[in-house]
């Protein structure tokens, strides 16, 4: 019947889509904070689901390998969460166990799932090597779509590697690119991520979901903000991030009924924690759930975007938290990183040149625009994220290119056509 809604490409989402309750008992015992990777996950489910695409979840706690988290063996289990079924997989969390175990249990479960579900896309959610290479051999021969979603580069090094840890992450990084080179198409934060690592692939690049629920423009962000006027940022408290500078900047800004509030967890807390004692303005950091931060970032007077644009990995980035601000209704001061899209220019106010005194600077001038202007700046970017960049809307794109990959045209084989005829569609 004409009248009939047709369901789009039937998906299944490998990665770490858990449930929140999973997530709150990570987050207690690991020195890792994947709330952002927790954020987008969902919204990639909703804004699949609201384009009718059929979703289910194979998943593995993102959990730091032991000792960071204590916890070794992870068992596997089914679990249900706004309406969508979800397995999790069994693995062991040791140094190379981890990627063994976890690439059998998904080819174990995974290979029932997609025959059971009839899956037309495997969608991988990371560069994780083991989920890459179980959709090359295990999906593809059954004629399943791979097409992961490229948040990050691979094999990022931290500062606590070994030798034998930086050793296997350069042998990851050359099996990850191997897989994407035999994947049917890339969904990419950024350009680079699908131009550096997915070269030729046919992509679709979308920086980012609207998680939460916009402020409405009319609304005032700074109704109940008190006496005080507060500067806010949230999100990993590391030097990486430029929470330092931030700080810097902000003890040079005039104003008595100014506070600095810092939400997150890193490397800097005992030292915020030193700055608090010393200055009234500055709050000592905090670590909040979700439903506790987005009415603390609604009330702010400014929310800050810090991050410094010199770094090897800032072509590779778009800082979710850049949605997640705009969507409150507060107007956001940021540094401007190469992966920001020109389209939210209109709705930042960016720190130049990329420095304490850049960032002071565009603090000030927010600060200092009149009520209705700094309400309308705000309205607009709450707007501009909740009409393109929304689950509908996202998911709307998603739909399309992932049926670009699935339809009738791209399985009679012409890879390199349908390819440029997404990434024309694309944009």
């Amino acid at each position: 019947m004409s009248g009939e809604r047709r369901l789009g490409p039937r998906v299944t989402l490998l990665g770490f889509t858990v449930p929140d309750d999973v997530l709150a008992e990570i987050i207690a015992r690991d020195r890792i904070m994947p709330t952002q990777t927790h954020t987008f996950a969902w919204a990639l489910v909703r804004g699949l689901r609201a384009a009718d695409c059929p979703v289910h979840m194979l998943s593995a706690a993102p959990v730091s390998g032991w000792p960071g988290n204590r916890q070794i063996r992870f068992r596997a289990g089914t679990f249900r969460q706004d309406d969508v079924d979800g397995q999790l997989l069994a693995f062991v969390n040791l140094l190379g166990l981890k990627h063994l175990t976890r690439f059998v249990a998904a080819w174990r479960t995974g290979s029932r799932a997609l025959r059971e579900r009839n899956t037309d896309v495997l969608l991988v959610h990371g560069v994780h090597s083991p989920f890459l290479w179980f959709g090359v051999l295990g999906a593809r021969r059954r004629g399943v779509r791979v097409v992961p979603v490229l948040t990050d580069p691979p094999g990022v090094a931290l500062p606590t590697d070994g030798r034998l840890v930086r050793l296997l992450r350069g042998l990851d990084v050359a099996l990850v690119r191997a897989a994407l080179a035999r994947c049917s198409g890339v969904i990419a934060l950024t350009p680079a991520l699908a131009d550096d690592f997915a070269p030729g692939r046919p992509r679709l690049v979308m920086e980012g979901i609207c998680a939460a629920e916009p402020a409405r423009a009319d609304d005032d962000p700074t109704a109940g903000a008190g006496a005080t006027r507060d500067i806010v940022y949230a999100g990993g408290l590391s030097r990486a991030y430029g929470v330092d500078r931030l700080v810097e900047a902000f003890r040079g800004l005039p104003g008595d009924d100014l506070r600095l509030c810092l939400y997150g967890r890193g490397e800097l807390v005992e030292w915020l924690r030193e700055q608090a004692a010393v200055d009234r303005r500055i709050l000592a950091p905090e670590l909040l759930p979700r439903a506790e931060l987005l009415p603390r970032l609604t009330r702010a007077s400014v929310l800050v975007n810090p991050r410094p644009v010199g770094q090897d990995f800032v072509r590779w980035s778009f800082p979710s938290k850049i949605i997640e601000y705009l969507a409150t209704g507060v107007p956001v001061v940021s540094t401007r990183l190469s992966g920001i899209p020109a389209e939210y220019s209109p709705w930042l106010s960016y720190a130049e040149p990329d420095s304490v005194d850049g960032l002071r600077g565009a603090i000030g001038r927010v600060l200092d625009l009149p009520a209705g202007q700094a309400r309308a700046l705000g309205a607009g970017g709450a707007r501009f994220v909740r009409e393109t960049r929304s689950p509908a809307a996202q998911g709307r794109r998603m739909h399309d290119f992932l049926a670009g990959l699935t339809g009738p045209y791209a399985q009679r084989g012409a890879p390199a056509d349908v390819g440029a005829a997404v990434r024309e569609r694309a944009g």
